[in-house]
């Protein structure tokens, strides 16, 4: 064993990596910026990482956990609490002299590689710098989303299809608008929820049928069909699943909406079946979802909207390969976020992207965290643009 000046216990042929650590990296949601603070007994390496990502404020410490260092190597495990659910974050490390090489797998989405530096004691208090506040949009009036009196309402109905992809009956809500008749063809929206919730989400914690119901009532609405899908597309998931066996599930819905839903849908309810006529929606995963599909499919989707979209959102370089493309077949390219939303440097991320390709794109944001408020707030303002 050897004492370090720090009082730091070592063992033997390990270094001393005591003090602090800082590392800025570009990942898939904005470029982030870490200080990690780092204390060793033994083998034993405890400490905290805090993390400033994007433009957000910097975020409160996290304790490192399962931390060990054995000679230059180095391992821990940072916990991210997304949506009710813990995101584990595992590090490797090789440390030479002032830098360690990092290797970080972020749950089932990601494994990235940065270099960390020594902070110098004169310089260990320096914080990375905040970025620029964005433009709040308005809120929707008092009112929007409750049961009006007078306000004809549309019908939401429980549905099941068969889903092949999955290999089973699957659920959805669906909602058709006041004076639904066969007689007439009607776009559709599909709405997806987030990994806190189901196909139940939208109309029972987001009032999705008494918002659309209020706008038809107002005039504002062009009449359409709205489904709400489960959006894990496998057996024997719920909202209490582990985290990651929920998102292969997520990403896995890609092909149960071309595949089956769509299908059912088109063939089951008088709508629409062309891509002027269909939109596609969502909150947080849903949102990710919904970029990572309409965006990846434009011969399907004309109106593609990410309210909160969440760490699954591919990056625009992947999404929008050709620019002018997406720019000439959308006809809508929403992003929105709520201004205290933890994860708002996805979409400022996506929103800056489509910026420097100049993708024509509606960049919303809300006030509000990650949260029912917010995404009610940008079902109002988007429904309203959609199939005009």
């Amino acid at each position: 064993m050897a004492i370090t000046g720090c009082g730091s216990v070592l063992a033997a042929g390990t270094v001393d990596v005591s003090g602090k650590w800082q590392a800025e990296f570009d990942t898939q949601v904005g470029r982030q910026k870490y200080i990690y603070e780092f204390k060793v007994d033994g083998e034993k390496l405890t400490g905290k990482a805090t993390a400033r990502i994007g433009g957000e404020a910097e975020r409160p410490p996290v304790e490192i956990r399962d931390g060990r260092v054995s000679g230059d190597e180095l391992g821990f495990v940072e916990v991210m609490d997304f949506q009710g659910n813990s995101l584990r974050i595992e590090y490797r490390g090789k440390i030479a002299k002032d830098e360690i090489k990092f290797t970080r797998k972020v749950g089932d989405f990601a494994t990235e590689e940065f270099t960390g530096k020594r902070v110098p004691a004169a310089a260990a208090s320096t914080a990375p710098a905040a970025g620029e506040s964005p433009t709040k949009a308005p809120a929707a009036p008092a009112g929007f989303d409750a049961r009006r009196e007078g306000v004809a309402p549309g019908k939401v109905e429980p549905v099941e299809y068969d889903s092949k992809s999955v290999g089973l009956r699957r659920r959805m809500l669906v909602y058709t608008p006041p004076g639904y008749s066969k007689d007439k063809k009607y776009p559709a929206l599909y709405l997806l929820h987030g990994i806190g919730d189901d196909e139940t989400g939208w109309q029972e914690k987001g009032a999705a049928g008494v918002i659309l119901d209020n706008l038809f009532a107002d005039q504002k609405l062009v009449p359409m069909v709205v489904v709400m899908p489960n959006g894990r597309a496998a057996a024997g998931l719920t909202i209490t699943s582990p985290w990651d066996r929920q998102a292969p599930a997520f990403e896995a819905f890609e092909q149960d909406l071309l595949g089956d839903l769509i299908p059912y849908i088109e063939a089951h309810y008088s709508v629409k079946a062309d891509r002027e006529h269909r939109a596609l929606a969502g909150l947080s995963m849903g949102g990710g979802q919904s970029l990572n599909i309409g965006l990846k499919h434009l011969d399907t989707f004309a109106w593609v909207g990410g309210f909160s979209s969440a760490p699954n959102t591919k990056p625009a370089a992947e999404l929008v390969p050709d620019p002018s493309e997406a720019s000439a077949r959308l006809k809508l390219l929403w992003l929105s976020c709520g201004d205290q939303d933890g994860l708002m440097n996805i979409s400022q991320s996506f929103h800056d992207a489509l910026g420097r390709k100049q993708v024509r794109h509606h960049w919303q944001v809300d006030s509000g965290g990650h949260t029912w408020p917010v995404w009610k707030n940008d079902l109002y303002f988007l429904a309203q643009r959609l199939f005009r």
